[in-house]
């Protein structure tokens, strides 16, 4: 498909590439799963909204709180890190790493640091960051080598066998199957209506994916830890169309109603780092021993191969890792270099909306083969996809107003960005406002 305008935000890479090819991906799943070859689609204008729907969001009149002061670019000793502290006990971790009281005092002692020693010490106190490296230094490392090696989505199904889709691939899969023909007009039901999500996802990717399942007509029931509650803007951008519910899953109790859900649960949806569920009985292939028909999708940071496989990590921190804050660097106004970021959170957005592709090509799969499967993606590996792409070499243009939507909720008058998908050329949209965090009882509906 041609989109007009191709080209919106000015950069060097094809962060409009990775972002339409992504979304594509999510419409392609859908249509082959309802049966009509382009019922669900895209364009320029609904994609670009919809990666950065936090930045469009409004709640009660006032714009949604950003990065938190710790967060962001630091220069060191030799060179710069980036640092992630939007939640206040990862900015604990990273003030002890450091040895400072204050962030202040942290800035001081990452100047008297190199880089990677810096990395290593935050890292090693569970905190969260990485030095800004070239690209060649990123394919140089274990890790980079790692996060370039497979598939966008990996695939494992019930029967032992595995499988990979890349960026482009999802279409040309939809091109055949029991399609009925090419769709017109608005869908009668919703696709997903009557599938039931249990979503384990923090932060953007993971609760992008589910809010779209959401919008498609899942029942997504989102489960947090008490003890480390979601950022309030965070979650209000991405828990349209859900239920939330909070549960410490360590108490023996909990985990007896978790084991209740998941018998009637189609999919379920984890996001946290690799492994991390593992000790709650959520390891992909234990779900799938115990329910065969269970569609289980994973995400993380750096993928499950690498020296950070196990390590915490969000979108910024990877971009700063594989190049792209590099790539994107320039002279500041006073000649001074400076490490950059990509307009929007790409990558974060992008695994999101494959996550949610995986899921719904899962779901179509098991209509025909009767068992469920597994995938996973991760940020790095994403990030891999929109290299892969190359250069974006046009001029920017200016794509079509956003379609703001507006509605009440429990956080006051919201201005909200869609679903990125029409539904028979009419726009989708999600069932209900965000819930009242934790108000939600811990069973389906």
């Amino acid at each position: 498909m041609t989109y007009s305008p191709r080209r919106w935000w000015a950069g060097p890479l094809d962060v409009e590439g990775l972002a339409l090819g992504s979304v594509e991906a999510a419409a392609a799943a859908v249509n082959l799963y309802a049966g009509k070859p382009g019922l669900f689609r895209t364009t320029s204008a609904l994609t670009a909204a919809a990666f950065d729907s936090f930045g469009h969001l409004r709640i009660a009149g006032r714009k949604p709180q950003g990065f938190a002061p710790l967060s962001g670019f630091h220069r060191t000793g030799d060179g710069w890190i980036r640092l992630h502290a939007n939640y206040p006990h990862h900015e604990q971790r990273l003030l002890r790493a450091l040895g400072a009281t204050s962030p202040e005092e942290a800035e001081r002692r990452l100047r008297s640091m190199a880089a990677l020693e810096a990395e290593a010490a935050i890292q090693s106190n569970a905190g969260i960051a990485a030095a800004v490296r070239t690209r060649s230094e990123w394919l140089a490392s274990d890790m980079g080598r790692a996060a370039s090696l497979g598939a966008w989505v990996a695939f494992e199904f019930a029967d032992g066998t595995a499988d990979g889709l890349g960026l482009r691939d999802f279409g040309e899969q939809s091109s055949g199957g029991n399609s009925a023909g090419r769709g017109s007009g608005q869908a009668e039901a919703l696709p997903l209506r009557g599938l039931r999500v249990l979503d384990l996802t923090r932060v953007i990717a993971g609760p992008v994916a589910t809010r779209l399942l959401a919008a498609l007509g899942a029942d997504v029931l989102r489960i947090d830890p008490p003890a480390f509650p979601e950022i309030e803007d965070q979650f209000v951008d991405t828990a349209f169309g859900k239920r939330s519910a909070e549960a410490d899953l360590s108490l023996p109790g909990n985990q007896h109603r978790l084991r209740q859900l998941l018998p009637a649960a189609d999919v379920v949806v984890a996001g946290y780092r690799h492994g991390a569920l593992d000790r709650f009985g959520l390891n992909p292939r234990e779900l799938l021993a115990s329910h065969p028909g269970l569609v289980v999708v994973t995400l993380d940071s750096w993928g499950s191969a690498g020296p950070w496989g196990g390590l915490r990590g969000f979108d910024s921190i990877v971009q700063a890792a594989c190049g792209i804050a590099h790539v994107y660097g320039k002279d500041n106004h006073d000649g001074e270099w400076r490490p950059g970021a990509l307009p929007v959170q790409a990558l974060d957005h992008a695994t999101g909306y494959g996550v949610a592709a995986a899921a719904i090509h899962l779901l179509a799969r098991r209509r025909e083969a009767g068992t469920g499967g597994a995938a996973h993606l991760s940020l790095a590996r994403t990030a891999e996809e929109l290299f892969s792409l190359g250069r974006n070499t046009e001029r920017p243009s200016e794509v079509s107003a956003p379609d703001y939507r507006s509605t009440d909720s429990t956080y006051g008058e919201l201005r909200y960005i869609g679903p990125p998908l029409t539904d028979g050329g009419q726009p989708l949209d999600y069932p209900f406002p965000p819930p009242p965090y934790g108000g939600s009882p811990l069973a389906w509906v």
